[in-house]
């Protein structure tokens, strides 16, 4: 039992982290932080998806910062890329669709998935917000995420962003 309230850190394999981990170490260990007090973070109050809010934020986070390294700033090498997939550090299905065109900035896998919207359709996020009625500019009921469209700016937009970003636009 531990004592101290802190939760244990994450376990990683045994397999030794290939040459520049120690570059992004620190980074990922902060986001594993977060992800702990998210996900023991009070809910009362709130709707039982609005408490996982969070939790999809950090994952789009986490996911965007080896994306971006490995992607945009080359700054880290295949290797420890691959080694963070097979990690389950960060999501091979993300980033696999923030390559196609379009979904550059997906806010969570589960705004694309069929299965959980009425009709086959996507989530209310991946419409363009000035597609939306001012009373439709409201967070995904799944993720928190406002609108992850690759035509809007700033996007992905989630539920604490400031209001001027998404609520009065012109039409």
């Amino acid at each position: 039992v531990n004592k101290n309230k802190t939760m244990p850190k994450v376990r990683r394999s045994r397999r030794k982290p290939p040459v520049g981990w120690e570059i992004i170490e620190s980074t990922i260990d902060e986001f594993d932080e977060k992800m702990k007090e998210a996900v023991d973070a009070p809910h009362e109050g709130k709707r039982k998806t609005e408490s996982l809010w969070m939790v999809h934020r950090i994952h789009y986070e986490r996911n965007r910062y080896i994306f971006d390294l490995y992607y945009k700033q080359h700054q880290i090498t295949k290797e420890l890329y691959d080694w963070t997939i097979s990690e389950k550090i960060s999501d091979a299905a993300l980033h696999a669709k923030w390559k196609k065109p379009g979904y550059e900035k997906l806010c969570s896998l589960l705004a694309v998935s069929k299965g959980g919207h009425n009709y086959g359709a996507v989530s209310v996020c991946r419409i363009p917000l000035k597609e939306r009625s001012p009373d439709r500019r409201v967070p995904s009921v799944e993720t928190g995420c406002i609108s992850c469209c690759s035509s809007d700016p700033g996007a992905p937009i989630w539920w604490d962003a400031p209001t001027s970003l998404w609520r009065d636009l012109d039409d």
